[in-house]
């Protein structure tokens, strides 16, 4: 007779973590039934925390091995690794920025009791807070020698391994853990919180003034994009997701601000890559009596600032290695010169549209015929022949009029506007432009935008009344740009879009 009974299914990981929950939930159980007063259990109001472990690390840099300071500290952490021996435990607490300070517990110093309950019920994750004389062990290594420690919170589910990464996939849904064990995520959120600070000494030191404009708008603008829809209960009206500030920006000119910017979230109901993001921070700023040029020198100075204040030079170093320099005077060049000088034949604001679709049919660019433009297919072809040669940062000026219908004509060159995009490691960083101020032709604009929305372009600006007659009461000659605080970050880390993003959204 055969014994027909299955053999049982492997024990998986989720299996794993599972019974490690039912274990740690147990010691929960416990520490809340033993717990003598509100301050102790699995999770306490509050406790003994005189020192931070960082602080200690400086403080007590060159201490030798083996030597005792004599000074009693209280530092709380999590713990990141264990080993229990006999009568001398010992564990790693790090802090969020990623130091680390030995936890020493000995039954010398604490009793039997307590070490027992260490023992028991201390793990691998948890919080917790020790308090004794600051030493460095035998093998030189910063120690706390605990008198006395306590539960901080208990964690209840196991930590990843410290030593292998976690997923791409792993590290954006749980950036929390990825913050816990591997220590670039908390490099590229400290870089992060380097850069804003920068920008916003930068503007400083040139006198502008920071302000907030509204993320809920009655119509979007600002911007060539498909906004996000949303619904008021309150005015019983469609509203939408900011797409750009840049026409509350340009109100705040108007109303005598004359050098104002705003870091802020934008939101564009688009494509997610490598390079975009639906949700992402901008940069926006507008000063009066500049033009695209002088918002160019601005645009350097504010990014070479950023990277001298995250790695203390303009040559950044990559997550793969490359050192790439951000310093210098970046190259000016135009776009239809450089296209023509690519293509191998001129092409200007003259050229017909006819012999532009023939060369991108050519060179197998496509536009959508119901969008295709004289500026669009310049715009695609300019991207093919030209933008994957650019190696230093660069500034590509004077785009199609057609293309642009907030900025300014150039002032000698017709069928150009004064706008450049700045290129940094093959993408697109930065947009500058000499404003359009002149209320009549930025209606004239907003009309040529509406009839290629009629055409089915989705992305097309719509005509708004509002920030049409704030021009008609005067705006002053004006340099406006608008850069991606995430691309910013790729520029200075060579990190992609979503691990520049602490939370990134995904499906």
């Amino acid at each position: 007779m055969t014994d027909t009974t299955p053999a049982p299914a492997p024990a998986t990981a989720e299996d794993d973590v599972f019974e490690q929950k039912a274990v740690r939930l147990a010691k929960r159980e416990r520490l809340l039934a033993e717990r003598v007063d509100a301050a102790g259990g699995a999770y306490p109001v509050h406790v003994p925390v005189t020192d931070t472990i960082p602080a200690l690390r400086e403080r007590y840099a060159d201490l030798e091995a083996g030597a005792e300071t004599g000074v009693t500290a209280s530092v709380a952490g999590r713990i990141v690794f264990s080993r229990n021996t006999g009568k001398l435990c010992f564990a790693s607490l790090q802090a969020g920025d990623g130091s680390r300070i030995q936890a020493m517990v000995s039954l010398a110093e604490v009793g039997e009791e307590s070490l027992q309950a260490w023992k028991e019920l201390v793990d691998l994750g948890d919080h917790v807070s020790v308090t004794g004389q600051v030493i460095s062990s035998r093998r030189g290594e910063l120690s706390i020698m605990a008198t006395d420690w306590t539960i901080a919170a208990k964690a209840l589910l196991p930590l990843p391994n410290m030593y292998t990464e976690l997923s791409e996939e792993g590290r954006v849904r749980s950036r929390y853990l990825d913050l816990i064990v591997r220590e670039q995520a908390r490099t590229t959120m400290l870089a992060r919180a380097k850069v804003n600070a920068s920008l916003r000494e930068t503007f400083t030191a040139h006198r502008f003034v920071e302000v907030e404009t509204p993320m809920l708008q009655v119509q979007p603008g600002g911007a060539a994009a498909r906004p996000f829809v949303t619904r008021s209960n309150a005015f019983d009206a469609d509203l939408y997701l900011r797409i750009a500030p840049e026409l509350y920006l340009k109100r705040a000119v108007v109303g005598g601000i004359d050098r104002v910017f705003e870091i802020n979230r934008n939101f564009r109901n688009e494509g997610a890559d490598s390079t975009h993001s639906p949700e992402f921070a901008m940069l926006e700023a507008y000063q009066a009596y500049s033009d695209y040029n002088g918002i160019a020198d601005l645009t350097q100075e504010l990014v070479q600032n950023a990277a001298v204040a995250v790695t203390g030079t303009t040559e950044v170093t990559w997550a793969d290695g490359t050192v790439y320099d951000l310093g210098g005077q970046w190259d000016r060049i135009s776009m239809y010169e450089s296209l023509s000088d690519a293509a191998g034949r001129a092409i200007t604001p003259e050229t017909s549209f006819e012999e532009l679709t023939a060369l991108a049919a050519a060179e197998g660019v496509g536009v959508p015929e119901k969008i295709a433009t004289h500026g669009k297919l310049v715009e695609e072809l300019w991207e093919h022949f030209v933008k994957g040669n650019l190696e230093r940062p660069t500034f590509v000026m004077d785009f199609p009029l057609d293309t642009s219908p907030l900025v300014r004509e150039h002032r000698t060159i017709p069928g150009v506007v004064e706008k450049w995009d700045l290129y940094i490691r093959g993408f697109e960083l930065a947009t500058g432009y000499s404003e359009l101020v002149d209320p009549v032709i930025q209606r004239e604009r907003f009309a040529e935008q509406a009839a290629l929305a009629d055409r089915g372009d989705d992305e097309a600006m719509r005509l708004d009344e509002e920030f049409l007659r704030a021009l008609e009461h005067g705006m002053p000659p004006t340099g406006g740009m608008g850069m991606g605080i995430d691309r910013l970050m790729m520029a200075i880390t060579g990190l992609g879009i979503r691990e520049t993003i602490l939370f990134p959204l995904v499906k």
